[in-house]
């Protein structure tokens, strides 16, 4: 279909090689992606934009999909919170999380991390990170990563969330307008404290333009798909907020 017809362009950033997509022409709106997803978590917001008159741009980050990576060191203070068995910490050592991973086959490995929907940590014990139930879900994360010529490790992939690089910047303030939305389901909205934080001060004092706060109810991690039109509406209408000044 035309609609999904996205201009697609490796650009050359930071010495690394980057896969940009965009779609339609306007003031510019970019999307970025987390873990384990690619530009395509963002298609129906993309597509969405462009047709109500705006550039819509996404990304894959370092070491997804089709841009190029870097290895970072592991962050320990995760491992002492949360233990051995905390995801991020399981994907550390190069090739253990891969091995189990493998066994266990893409399909299978995706769905459940797309489709987790547990308010607490991530946790993946050794020998069966995952339990058998597993439901049926997109097909494209699928094809990119059990593709034998995308060559990526896990550790690569976390370490790239480097904090060093980001030091120079501790205890900055956001100083622009800010919607920030997140599903009650969601993992990261569940972490001690990041409730309190939220809901009681603490983000607003270090983003002083925070204009509102909204929570999904019943919704996951991955709300841009979970939830498309309502992620739609609530970007359309803060962006027309702008224009409307």
């Amino acid at each position: 279909m035309e609609e999904y017809d996205f201009d697609h362009k490796i650009v050359e950033v930071n010495g690394i090689n980057m896969h940009v997509v965009e779609k339609g022409q306007g003031p510019f709106v970019l999307f970025i992606h987390g873990f384990p997803e690619l530009w395509y978590s963002w298609r129906h917001q993309i597509i969405f934009m462009a047709k109500h008159g705006y550039r819509a741009v996404a990304l894959d980050l370092r070491g997804y999909g089709d841009t190029t990576g870097i290895l970072r060191e592991p962050i320990e203070s995760l491992k002492a919170i949360y233990g051995d068995d905390y995801y991020i910490v399981r994907f550390q050592e190069p090739g253990v999380m891969e091995a189990e991973f493998a066994k266990i086959g893409t399909k299978k490995v995706l769905e459940k991390f797309l489709t987790y929907r547990n308010p607490g940590p991530l946790y993946l014990p050794k020998g069966k990170p995952f339990d058998d139930d597993s439901p049926n879900l997109l097909s494209a994360y699928i094809l990119l990563f059990s593709d034998p010529t995308y060559e990526i490790s896990l550790d690569m992939l976390l370490k790239c969330r480097n904090w060093e690089l980001t030091a120079a910047w501790s205890g900055a303030k956001v100083k622009v307008p800010v919607k920030f939305i997140v599903g009650d389901l969601d993992l990261t909205y569940n972490a001690p404290g990041a409730k309190d934080y939220i809901n009681k001060g603490g983000m607003k004092k270090d983003v002083p333009l925070l204009e509102k706060v909204v929570i999904l109810e019943n919704v996951g991690h991955f709300l841009q798909q979970e939830k498309p039109y309502e992620i739609n509406k609530h970007i359309h209408d803060f962006f027309k907020g702008f224009s409307s000044t």
